[in-house]
């Protein structure tokens, strides 16, 4: 999994290098042996955030961007869109990404994070549970009835957790104190948030699979076995 997240990132426009942040001596043997860098971290990290900050202190690049290893769909384009919300806004200092929820149970699930955002796309929220209440109709929340195709929800999205940082930001942002809300939620991008700080949330039709559960495994097996078989009948046509 860890060589295909590696692989995928590489290929986006505007990175021009792709470096694995881990403690684990096994998963930096992994990345070496297929010709990949890693770089060891320490074991006390709070969040993938705080371990790629350790490694960001280290490089002189202007863009950081977080992939974690568990997103194994992970677009390269999407990757891209992040790069160039920054490389659009010098006054931007960390951007993510949104896509439509798709699945009514995706809404539903505290495995996956939705987001709302504001008129110019920055998230105001993120949040494991269903966002928002509809307090005069709780049994209409997310649902509509236009727009088809545009998703189950007209107001939250499903937040896919890669972000690009500006370096100086990032080293700034790992030093701040954990928030009320990112530890409740669980939910490293909430510091940015509670610290007054901007996160501009590009949306993207692009859609991905993280890897915290067993049934997670079991749809990205299917979609590669979907993706092989397109393959196939492409090559036979």
């Amino acid at each position: 999994m860890i060589e295909h997240v590696y692989r995928r990132a590489a290929e986006a426009r505007g990175i021009d290098a792709v470096v694995v942040a881990t403690d684990d001596p096994r998963v930096a043997a992994a990345v070496e042996g297929f010709g990949g860098i890693a770089r060891m971290t320490g074991a006390h990290h709070r969040t993938g955030m705080d371990r790629i900050a350790e490694v960001a202190r280290d490089l002189t690049c202007a863009i950081i961007v977080n992939v974690q290893g568990d997103e194994p769909l992970v677009e390269p384009s999407a990757i891209a869109l992040m790069v160039e919300a920054l490389n659009n806004d010098p006054a931007l200092q960390m951007a993510t990404l949104r896509t439509p929820i798709r699945r009514e149970e995706d809404y539903e699930s505290p495995h996956v994070v939705k987001v709302v955002v504001d008129a110019s796309d920055n998230a105001l929220y993120f949040s494991r549970a269903p966002i928002p209440h509809h307090r005069d109709n709780p049994a209409r929340a997310g649902r509509h009835d236009s727009d088809v195709g545009s998703g189950f929800s007209r107001i939250a999205y499903k937040h896919l957790g890669l972000y690009a940082y500006r370096r100086d930001f990032l080293l700034r942002l790992a030093t701040l104190p954990q928030t009320a809300l990112e530890q409740a939620e669980s939910l490293e991008q909430l510091r940015a948030l509670e610290h007054g700080h901007r996160i501009r949330a590009v949306e993207t039709q692009h859609d991905s699979i993280g890897v915290d559960t067993p049934e997670d495994l079991e749809r990205v097996r299917s979609a590669f076995a979907l993706a092989r078989f397109g393959e196939t009948e492409a090559t036979r046509a």
